[in-house]
Formats: C-alpha cells, sequence, structure tokens
C-alpha cells in the first residue's frame, strides 16, 4: 500500500460524492479498469454506496439487460453518466473484444448482470478471462449473493461447500450429473427455475435418497421469503402440490463420510471363497489384499464368526 490517502469508510470525502471508489482510483491514474458489482438480488435496500457510486461515474456500464439496469438506476433514484451496452450469454464471444479496448483506452468498465454477483452463474467470466491474459486491471464491489445467502439461511454446514448452479434438463444428463455428485461430501447449492423445481427435486431424492436433508430457499431477501427445511422426501411431497413462483435455490448436504471398513465386512467374502474350494488360508489372503486389510485381522474374524 502507498502512502496516499485511499480511505473509503463512513465520512470521507469519497463516500460522501457516492464516487464509487473503484471509478474514483481509475480517474486519479489514467488507467483503465473494470469492475464486476453485485446487484441487489431482491431487495434494494441492499444496494451499496460503492454501486450507487460505480452506477454515477463509470465511463461504460455492461449490463446483461438494460431495461434492467434501467429499473435498477430508477429504483436508486440516481442518473448513469457512462456509456450503456448490453451484454449477455448471447453476445459475450462477440463483444468482449470491443469492451476490452475501451478498457485499453483508460475507460472503467462497470459489469452487472440481472442479480447477484457477475460470472457466478451470470455473464463476466469471458471478460474476465480475457481480461486477466492481458493483465487489465479488474476487480470487485461485493455485495448481494444468492448463493452464499441460501447457503447462510440452509440451516446445513457451510465449512464446506459448493456451488453447481442449474442442472441439467434433460433428465439423462441430470441423472449422470447427480451420480457423479452423489458422494459429494460439501453441502452443494443449486438454482432451479419454479417449473422445474418439482422434477429436479425427484432427481435428487433418486439420486440422494430421501433422508438427505436439504433447504429449497425462494424470493431471497424480497417480501415473500421463504426457506423450507426438510428431507428431500418432505420437499418433494411439498414440490408436488404447490404452485411455485419466485427465483429458487436449492441447497443439499453432503454424503456422510462412510465409516472405515472392518475386518467382519468381509468375512462373507471369504466363506464364499471357501465354498468354491479354496482353502482358508487362500482365501483369507485374497480378499485382504483385494480389500487391503491386514490378513490377521480378517483370518481371525473369520474364526470368531464360525465359533
Amino acid at each position: 500500500m502507498n502512502s496516499s490517502k485511499q480511505t473509503t469508510g463512513p465520512g470521507t470525502s469519497q463516500n460522501t460524492r457516492h464516487d464509487g471508489g473503484a471509478a474514483g482510483a481509475a480517474a486519479r491514474t489514467g488507467g483503465g479498469q473494470i469492475v464486476l458489482a453485485a446487484t441487489p438480488i431482491g431487495n434494494m435496500g441492499d444496494a451499496t454506496n460503492r454501486l450507487i457510486g460505480l452506477l454515477e461515474t463509470a465511463d461504460v456500464i455492461a449490463a446483461e439487460d438494460t431495461r434492467r439496469l434501467h429499473r435498477l438506476v430508477s429504483a436508486l433514484k440516481i442518473t448513469t453518466s457512462g456509456r450503456i451496452i448490453s451484454y449477455h450469454e448471447h453476445n459475450e464471444a462477440t463483444r468482449t473484444a470491443d469492451l476490452l479496448e475501451m478498457v485499453r483506452g483508460g475507460a472503467t468498465l462497470l459489469m452487472v448482470t440481472d442479480a447477484g454477483m457477475p460470472a457466478v452463474s451470470d455473464p463476466g467470466f469471458r471478460l474476465v478471462e480475457a481480461a486477466a491474459k492481458e493483465g487489465l486491471t479488474v476487480t470487485a464491489a461485493p455485495g448481494p449473493s444468492a448463493v452464499l445467502t441460501a447457503l447462510a439461511l440452509s440451516g446445513l454446514p457451510t465449512d464446506r461447500f459448493c456451488f453447481e448452479g442449474f442442472l441439467p434438463r434433460k433428465a439423462g444428463e441430470r441423472s449422470a450429473r447427480l451420480s457423479e455428485l452423489a458422494g459429494e461430501q460439501r453441502t452443494m447449492v443449486f438454482f432451479e427455475a419454479p417449473h422445474r423445481l418439482e422434477p429436479m427435486l425427484r432427481a435428487l431424492d433418486a439420486a440422494f435418497g430421501g433422508d438427505r436433508r436439504a433447504a429449497v430457499a425462494r424470493e431471497l431477501t424480497k417480501l415473500h421469503e421463504q426457506v423450507l427445511r426438510a428431507p428431500l422426501r418432505e420437499l418433494l411431497e411439498w414440490a408436488e402440490t404447490s404452485e411455485i413462483r419466485g427465483e429458487i435455490a436449492v441447497v443439499v448436504a453432503g454424503a456422510g463420510v462412510a465409516a472405515p471398513e472392518q475386518p467382519e465386512d468381509h468375512v462373507a467374502a471369504v466363506n464364499g471363497l471357501v465354498a468354491q474350494g479354496a482353502r482358508l488360508k487362500d482365501a483369507v489372503a485374497t480378499v485382504a489384499e483385494d480389500a487391503r486389510i491386514s490378513k490377521r485381522e480378517l483370518y481371525s474374524a473369520v474364526l470368531a464368526a464360525r465359533a
């Protein structure tokens, strides 16, 4: 950190002017940069002072949906001064180069999506990846996140988790993905559309078992916020009889840690080989090697079972 004053806390001139911090820094240094800014996921009161300042001062605003951006600006009762450009999954590939050229020219480019953090199940990844390869400055204005909000409210372990986004829509592809996740021990966070929640929960029930703990979070931070915490089978029954609306996040507990195998678990395998004509000693050696357990302990377990 250099010796120049960088304070942006309450009562400072930066905070008072709502210059967004990052935008102000770019203006002072003359260097271009990309700022990924989180927008409210429902409650406009969650908009940060930094987001407001960036919206007011950024040279360029890349928005997933320009209409949603205008509604956000109107709700916050502010005005933008920069150029507004649409940037979404259908034009990322062709528009990224143009945005990078603006940043090279010294512009502060603000990237916002419809809700939450850009690049997290939303446009922005291509832009960040390309900028990083060129060594261009990329920073973030953190804020609301549906992933973290749902995780925190789920009542499930939060020390280790993974975000899986939207599952494939096709049943076969969805089943294959869930089969890969069946042994995942971290808490898992998914997104889903309300009209696909029931088949998703049915697939989760089939892949993970109906007793697996989970939570369905709906309309987070909004007036009708709802978080249902129950085993998957109960959540499926609720979805089958309910009219579901709004944005959905599903949080699922990870698989339990399997108990370490004991010699007693392999006695049947030894007896099976013996029944086929193998000598007891040879059968114990074969099974112990395959199971990577002690031959002596397995032999003792077989004798104890016969006693």
